[in-house]
């Protein structure tokens, strides 16, 4: 299978900045701890794979066929992720979602459909598809995007479930809740541009 180093690096920057799969797993990291934060960890992962193949299936397949096509999908999608980015760079205090502390953690069937109304996973995915295609069959471009997203998903939502805890701890004045929101934002930002590569 095709390593492509761009790639990796666009669904890390997509991935890592704030979302809310990060505000989920690192509010949960911090109720409930990393071992009950597990299930949903591994939710998120599996439902990131396969939100990222069902994309290559379908915009993989269109965009070889017509390339402006391509570019109608890269500009939407860096424009939603300059959006949010945007809003993340506005941010002034915490989310509720981190100040909420009853109910359970989220399950691992959760965290798997939870990615199918998670519009930043969706445009991140569209973005990788659109412009990190490897012009390989649909099925092997789908399993090169699911693997991509999967592997590298796995590390992001490792280190913010375990990060919880100590995250929530430091951020808990609105100034340093706004600093982290910005730096967040900046990475959301580059990975809008990378969409153009």
């Amino acid at each position: 299978m095709q390593f492509d180093p761009l790639l990796y690096t666009f669904v890390f920057l997509g991935l890592f900045s704030p979302g809310p799969n990060v505000i989920m797993l690192t509010a949960s990291g911090a109720r409930f701890g990393f071992s009950r934060t597990l299930p949903h960890l591994f939710g998120v992962v599996l439902g990131v794979g396969v939100i990222a193949a069902v994309t290559a299936l379908g915009v993989g397949a269109l965009v070889l066929a017509n390339p402006i096509l391509g570019l109608v999908l890269q500009t939407l999608a860096a424009a939603w992720i300059l959006w949010m980015a945007w809003g993340y760079f506005n941010a002034t205090r915490r989310p509720a979602a981190q100040q909420q502390d009853v109910g359970d953690p989220m399950t691992l069937w959760q965290g798997v459909l939870f990615q199918w109304i998670n519009p930043k996973v969706w445009a991140v995915a569209f973005a990788a598809s659109a412009g990190y295609g490897a012009g390989l069959p649909p099925a092997q471009e789908a399993a090169r995007l699911a693997m991509a997203f999967s592997s590298v998903n796995l590390g992001v939502c490792l280190f913010w479930a375990s990060a919880g805890a100590l995250l929530t701890g430091l951020l808990q004045s609105p100034a340093r809740w706004r600093i982290f929101m910005r730096l967040m934002a900046a990475l959301l930002a580059l990975s809008a541009v990378m969409v153009f590569r």
